[in-house]
């Protein structure tokens, strides 16, 4: 210890970084946490992200998706330093999960820390409302009906409030299955969610979706 160093500026020190730490958790937790205060916003019609997303995207994966329709066009999602994020924004007018598996790792003052969130599976399925999000890829099995390509995204109208720019790409879905799903995203955000069995976890060393 020096001779400016007292014991209360470690503890001060060691309390700031406890602080700092608790700081990052908060700021992992991604736009499921945050779905209550979107439901209005998102009752009334998809959206892109309205909040500046965070340097790092998510990831999303569930044994099984089913909604009676989703459609999707190119956005852009940015971050607080104007960093633009690519993206296919997919709206889903009442998605069923059985189950949801998200999480994120996240740079802290003690290291590398994993937040991980689970629901559904054996304490019922997850659903949502108006469930738009941006994916920055998704992967599974899938299983369509009618299906538009390549449509204006402007003119998109299977998911109420789902509409890009003139002349711009779209495509819609009326009937959707996927299987094995997996996704990066940079958000993600719905109405009337329904959480069974809401698990959420935060360590050092976490175990990520996939």
């Amino acid at each position: 210890m020096t001779e400016n160093e007292t014991p209360d500026a470690e503890t001060h020190g060691a309390a700031h970084g406890r602080t700092s730490y608790k700081r990052a958790v908060v700021l992992a937790v991604p736009a499921f946490v945050a779905i209550g205060a979107m439901g209005i916003a998102m009752a009334q019609g998809a959206m892109a992200a309205t909040f500046a997303v965070s340097g790092t995207n998510f990831k999303v994966s569930s044994g099984e998706l089913t909604s009676d329709a989703l459609a999707s066009y190119v956005e852009v999602d940015r971050s607080v330093d104007g960093k633009g994020h690519a993206v296919s924004l997919l709206s889903l007018k009442q998605a069923k999960l059985t189950d949801i598996c998200q999480s994120t790792g996240v740079k802290t003052p003690i290291g590398r820390v994993v937040f991980r969130l689970q629901a559904g599976g054996d304490a019922g399925k997850v659903t949502a409302d108006s469930l738009v999000i941006d994916a920055e890829d998704l992967a599974g099995d899938a299983k369509f009906g009618d299906v538009q390509i390549g449509r204006d995204a402007s003119t998109l109208d299977a998911v109420p409030g789902t509409q890009g720019k003139p002349g711009s790409f779209g495509l819609q879905v009326k009937g959707v299955d996927v299987s094995g799903v997996k996704s990066h995203a940079w958000s993600a955000m719905g109405g009337n969610f329904k959480l069974n069995g809401l698990k959420i976890n935060v360590g050092l060393g976490g175990k990520e979706c996939f």
